[in-house]
Order: structure tokens, then sequence, then C-alpha cells
């Protein structure tokens, strides 16, 4: 933290010998504000100010600022100030400051949440949950670079492991033996008992294929194989099994994280996945832009095809292409489907040919829910829904699943008690954790609990974050923030809800279970607008009438009148995180955009009536915002397009006037339309808090913006558009880096590669740890936690009724 290799204890120490006048104001200040909790920004403000007034006193240097800098949170109990420190993403230290004394103490976690828990006069004996004693994997990391690297640490831990002990040979060898397909064995027979036999038969087998040409194929020497222990799965030719046998070898002999990577990433261990997401309207067509409902339909339909691709071609290449792998995407079925199929059980999903939809009813003892709910209210039906889901899969799969896969708090729930009673591989995927979204909605949670029901949603969080195998994460921003903000599940290691219980260790943002495995867009809808032959021009006629024809309706309000201008384009929810109101306020605000520039804002439906709090708010905020800043003319707001196929072509054709995309959301997990609009070659302005921080490179591949500074975001705005104008290769290099960008970290080839090289990686350790003294405490202590904690919060949850 300084340079002096003071610890952040003894800074402060020095600070009250070293610098009293701002002691002193600090004093002043936390006296005047009472109980509270605040940003330490607002203390350091507080500080500038007092000190900008006293000649020749030089702030910059000041330990104390120097404190307050890297603090996330300051609580006052006066004469007494917490600080919760956070010198680096995933590090935290809590130290207590006595203004009054002028003693600097360190704190326990505990002892920090009490202080929190006395500001809302709720301090005393709480439930304390610590999930820390019950790691797997020792000793864990601590450089903030690694964070998200979780298979590169396991599988270094596995080798090192095995290299030490055989037991971990041993557990692999049992996991060959046990792996089957409907109770058919692959790979190795029963036979084989010993590792010392197993190694002996694969070295004969070794020897055995030296004497085959490499294009040989599998059926050719099966028989052979049979008698001496081994089953199809090794390859599809003499060449591929070798190189499986070679690498099994090699791992056996000599264990090194390559060779284990090398070796469980190529078997195909997955034939059965199931992915769980319950809340919205999920279906294929006519649903981007419900409540509720956006990216995380739009990520599924895109990984479900890419998955299955990945899957046969392992297959394939395995030997095993007479097995048919299956993909069911499960969510809520909806009898009140509003012009949409989810109304319907089964959907077969476009552009795969084994992979479907699956609804399930929310029901109770009165019957089943007909109408829409919020995902604030789903938690009353979750343990119903997941009983009738278990007994749908065994219906439709004939087998267990052999990977499920959590999407959003209630979903990540669901895949916890499937993953429980089939013994699967469970994957979490959280999109957006609302803790983040709502600042101190943990300490608050009574305030918020009749409306977002946080007390459900945070433990079921907490419960799927600890029985998951795996985490995958869009960005390094969902683990562990930045420098200066919190990531979405660090702000999980340690909070309190006071009254229900106090979370010591939640979740650590080094447990190797976490993986950043970024999305990608469908190649096949997004592509860039200088491919010309591919282009859907049969849709310029629609996308025209959206833009510019002059009549206004419910579908498109106000008007473009120069259709020389570039388009400065959104396209998002309306919800208030995602600030399009906010970008239209900027834009109406800064005459020299408006000049430069037409804005359409896509987002909202103005056909029908919302039953979205928040979105009618932020409706009637534009509408308010056209008529305050007389923005016809200029502007254009269009209804939700529901239509993605023609939405990858209204990119495109935003490209063709030569505009730009933002994304002005202030908070985005990932940022989905960020990759869309990128991969279409439109330059891009996103939000530089979440995933579009590391998606965008700034200057090169796209723009960073701040959206609580709307001056600095237009001001970037007009500079880009200027330029561009001045200089059209300008425009050009920025597409074309945006492209490029996308096509080396950003698509679904690589994410499903990732995927389900996981699955072998972190099944396998599931299979290998599942006796351990350690996994099993931790999981009595979650079902714990699930009986005393998720089932009486779910049970306050209202049960909604159907008009």
């Amino acid at each position: 933290m300084a340079a002096s290799g003071l610890s952040i204890k003894e800074r402060l120490e020095e600070a009250i010998l070293s610098r009293p006048d701002e002691i002193s104001a600090l004093k002043s200040r936390i006296e005047s504000e009472g109980k509270g909790v605040m940003k330490p920004l607002d203390l350091l403000n507080h500080l500038i100010s007092v000190n900008s007034k006293k000649n020749g006193v030089n702030v910059g240097n000041s330990a104390l600022v120097e404190v307050l800098s890297c603090s996330q949170e300051a609580i006052i109990v006066p004469p007494q100030l917490a600080l919760a420190v956070r010198p680096r993403p995933g590090v935290w230290e809590y130290l207590s400051l006595n203004l009054k004394q002028q003693k600097v103490a360190e704190l326990t976690i505990p002892e920090y949440l009490q202080l929190k828990e006395d500001v809302v006069d709720e301090s005393g004996n709480i439930l304390e949950m610590d999930f820390e004693p019950f790691t797997t994997v020792t000793p864990t990391k601590t450089l903030s670079d690694s964070i998200g690297n979780g298979l590169e640490f396991l599988n270094r831990h596995i080798a090192s492991t095995m290299f030490h002990d055989k037991e971990i040979a041993k557990c692999l060898l049992d996991f060959l033996r046990q792996h089957n397909y409907k109770g058919k064995s692959l790979m190795v027979k029963e036979s084989i008992q010993s590792l010392e036999s197993f190694q002996f038969v694969l070295k004969k087998a070794e020897e055995y294929l030296c004497t085959l040409s490499s294009e040989t194929p599998y059926s050719n020497f099966e028989s052979k194989f049979e008698e001496i222990g081994l089953e199809r799965g090794w390859g599809n030719t003499a060449e591929r099994v070798q190189e499986t046998i070679s690498h099994l070898l090699h791992l056996l002999e000599a264990p090194n994280a390559s060779s284990l990577e090398n070796f469980l990433g190529r078997i195909p261990l997955v034939f059965n996945v199931v992915i769980l997401t319950p809340h919205g309207y999920f279906a294929q067509e006519n649903v981007l832009g419900y409540p509720d409902t956006g990216g995380q339909v739009v990520y599924i339909l895109d990984q479900v095809p890419a998955m299955e691709t990945e899957m046969l071609l392992r297959l394939k290449l395995q030997g095993l292409d007479d097995i048919i792998p299956r993909i069911l995407v499960v969510t809520r079925l909806l009898p009140d489907a509003v012009g949409t199929t989810c109304g319907e059980r089964m959907e077969k999903v476009y552009g795969a040919e084994h992979s479907h939809i699956i609804r399930v009813p929310f029901r109770t003892e009165k019957g089943m829910l007909r109408k829409w709910i919020s995902r604030f209210e789903v938690w009353p039906y979750m343990e119903t829904f997941t009983e009738d889901v278990a007994e749908e899969l065994v219906k439709e799969l004939q087998a267990k699943p052999d990977l499920i896969i959590g999407n959003y708090s209630e979903g990540n729930l669901a895949a916890s008690l499937l993953a429980k009673k089939f013994g699967a591989t469970q994957c979490t995927i959280a999109h957006a954790l609302e803790k983040t979204k709502y600042p101190n909605s943990d300490l608050y949670w009574k305030k918020f609990d009749d409306k977002y029901h946080f007390s459900s949603q945070f433990t079921a969080d907490l419960y799927a974050m600890n029985h998951t195998d795996f985490i995958i994460t869009s960005t390094f921003q969902e683990i562990a923030g930045s420098k200066n903000t919190v990531g979405q599940y660090e702000s999980h290691t340690a909070f309190t809800m006071p009254g229900l219980y106090r979370v010591v260790h939640g979740i650590d943002s080094f447990d190797p279970k976490f993986n950043i495995v970024s999305p990608g867009a469908d190649m096949s809808i997004y592509f860039p607008y200088t491919e010309k032959e591919k282009r859907l021009t049969k849709f310029h006629p629609e996308i025209e009438e959206l833009l510019y024809s002059p009549v206004e309706n419910k579908e498109h309000l106000c008007v473009l009148k120069d259709r020389n201008k570039p388009i400065l384009f959104t396209m998002a929810r309306l919800d208030r995180v995602k600030n399009l109101t906010g970008l239209v306020e900027w834009y109406a605000k800064n005459a020299r955009l408006r000049e430069l520039a037409n804005l359409v804002v896509v987002g909202g439906d103005r056909r029908k009536e919302s039953k979205d709090l928040e979105e009618q708010a932020e409706m009637k905020k534009m509408y308010d915002l056209i008529e305050t800043y007389n923005l016809n003319g200029q502007f254009r707001w269009i209804s939700s397009q529901m239509n993605r196929v023609r939405n990858g072509e209204l990119y495109r054709y935003i490209a063709d006037t030569r505009g730009a995309f933002v994304q002005p959301a202030f908070y985005e997990a990932f940022g989905l339309t960020v990759v869309e609009s990128m991969t279409c070659g439109l330059p891009t302005f996103a939000t530089c808090n979440g995933g579009p921080f590391e998606i965008i490179v700034h200057g090169k591949s796209g723009f960073h913006i701040d959206p609580n500074q709307g001056d600095k975001a237009t001001d970037l705005l007009v500079k880009f558009f200027e330029k561009s104008k001045e200089d059209p290769s300008y425009w050009d290099n920025i597409s074309k880096g945006g492209l490029q960008r996308i096509i080396e970290k950003y698509t679904w080839q690589i994410y499903s590669q990732k995927v389900m090289t996981l699955s072998g990686i972190y099944g396998f350790w599931k299979f290998a740890t599942k006796n351990d003294k350690v996994a099993s405490a931790k999981k009595r202590y979650l079902e714990m936690f699930y009986e005393l904690m998720f089932k009486k919060s779910a049970e306050k949850v209202p049960l909604a009724i159907d008009e």
C-alpha cells in the first residue's frame, strides 16, 4: 500500500502523530454525522475541502488520505470510525480509529460486522455463517491477477497431489472405471482393478498402436482392446487413441497440469446437460424487452448450439459418434403466455439438433400459477418447481444429467438442489447479483424485503456459491471488481443482515472454483457490416421505417429530420440500472452532440402497459426529457425489438450511417450488446463499471465512459464524431479494432471448449473428494443453512394471486 513498507494500521498511527489537523477535521465531521454508513470518498472530500482553505497544507501525501482512498466503506459510531480497507481486489482489512482516544485497532470480521449492526441498533448475538473451513483446495491463491483462473490452479493442485499421493491416481482409475453412458461402460472395464495393471495395459495398447497406420479406424482394433480390458471412448482412429493414451501415461508417470488438462479435457464426460433459467419469459421469439427478460435469454440461446456442436465434435473424435448428446433448457411454463411460446411445454432450440427448451409451471397446493411474476417473487415456488423438474428430466432423458448449469439466483438454487439429488457436476452463472445493484441492501434488508425479498435472494446466492463445483463469470470484474469498485461475488465475502444472520466468510474471490469464460455473439446473426454478400437487405425497408418514418405511434416516438447525420444508438431494457434516460439527458444537454448526430434509443415497450414499477418510472422520465429539451427532430424512441436477426442488421445499418453504439449502464455484469455491436463493426462506447471495461481496450477497440460523469461522456462522443468527420479512417480504425478484439477473445467456440474442459476437471475433483471429511462436513453445513435460513425466508414471501 505504501512505499514506506508500513502496515495500514501503522500508517494510520503515523497520521495521528503527524497530521493532527486532519484528525481534528475528521473528528468534527463524524461527530456531526452521527451513526451511519458512509462512502470513504465523502470523508476524503471533506478533508480536502477543509485543508484546501489552509495555505501550505498538502493532503496528497497524507497517510490518512491514502488509507481512505483504498477503503470501500466507513462505519461511524461516534467517537469510533471503522474502515473496510481494500488495498487490492479480493484483499480486505478492517480497522477502527477512536478519534477521542486517538487510537487505532485492528478489527476481526465479526467485530466489524457488529459495528455495522449497531448502526441499525441491532447488534447482538445472531447466527454467524463461516464457509472458510470447508475449502478442499489448499493453499489458496493470493495474487489478485490469479483471480478467475481456477482451472489452471486446480490442475496444478491435482497434479501436485497426484505426484505425492498415489491415492489420487487410483481415484482417476476408479473415475474411468465408473465412466459410462446409460449403464454401458466406456474406456475401462471393471476387470482392471489395480493401478499397476492399468498402466501395464496402457503400455501394451500403445505398443500395439505403433504397428497400425494413423488413420486406422477404432472398429478395426476394437476387439483387440476389449481383450486387454479397454472399451470404446479412447478415440476414433489409431492416432487419436494413441494421443489419449500417451496423455494418460504421462499423467500417471510424471503428473503435471498440462497432461491432466490434455487428458481430462478431451474425454467426453458430459452427455446430458441441463440449463436452468426459471424466471421471466424464456422463448426464442417475441420476448426480448419484457420485464426480467433480456441478456440471459440471448446468452443461453447462443450458448446451447455452440455447446451442442462442441459435444458432438468431442464424441466424434473419441469414437462415440453414435451417442446423441442432449441439452435441456429448463424454464417456467407461463400459461398466460401473452403472444409468446412460453405456454408450450417443449420447444426445439434453433440452430441445434438435439437441444430443447422444456417448461415446468410454478404450482402450489391451490394449483398452477398462470401469470408472470417478477424475479423477486419466485422464492416460495422454487422447491416444488425443482421437484417437478427432477421428474421431467428423468422422463425426458431416461438418464441422469451429467452437468447442471444454473442461471441467476433462483436458477442457481434449483441447480444446487438438482445436482445434490442426481450427483451431477454443477456450474453456476450469476449474470448479475442484486447485492451490488442496491447499496446497503444487506444492512437495510428489512426496508427492502417487502418489495425485493433480499433475505431469500441473498441466502439462495450464498447457498449456491458454496454448493456449486465451479463458477463461470464473463469477466474479472464480476468476481473482484477493479481497483476502486467491489466485485459482485466479492461483495458476498463478509456482510451482515442484522437480525437474520452474519456472514463472516461467505465466498472467497480467490477460490479456485472461479473461472472467467467470456461469451460471444452468434456469428450467423452478428457479423461485420462490411460483409456485403451476407447482409440481410430484405430487412432494410423495415429498418428505415423504424428509424425514419415521419409517423409517430406506439412503436416509435419522435422523428429524425436529418437523415444525413450519423446515428448514436443504444438498445437495452428500460431499467434504472441500464441508464437509457441518463443517456438521453446527456445528449439533450449537449448542443454540439445534437448537431453532429441523431440519437436512437430502443428500450421499453410503449405498445402495452408495463407492470414493472421501475420501467413505468423510466418511461415517465423519458417523456419528460423529450418535452423539456424539445428533442423531436433529433431523437427517436423505439419500443423494444424482439427479432434478433433483424436486430443484427439494425446494428449494421447504424454502422452504414457511420454511427456509434453507446451502453451507458451504471453497472453491467458483462455486456452482450457491447459484444454484438463490436462484432458488427459498430464503434462502441460503454460503461467503465463492469464487464465492458474488460471487453473494450480504450481508444483502440472502443471507448470507456463513466455513467456518473455525463458531461465527460458526451465530450468524448463529440470528439469521436468530429474526428471521424475530419478523417474517415479514424472511424474505420476503431471499427476494425473492435472486431479484432472480439475474434481474439469473445466467441462461442472458445467458450464451449472451455466449459467442456471445466466440466471434466471439476467433475473428476468432485469424484475424488466425495468421501473427504471436509466435503462431507460442508454438505451438512449447507443443509443446515438451507433449512434454517432459506426455507424460512421463502415461506414469508407472499404467494402471487392470478387475476
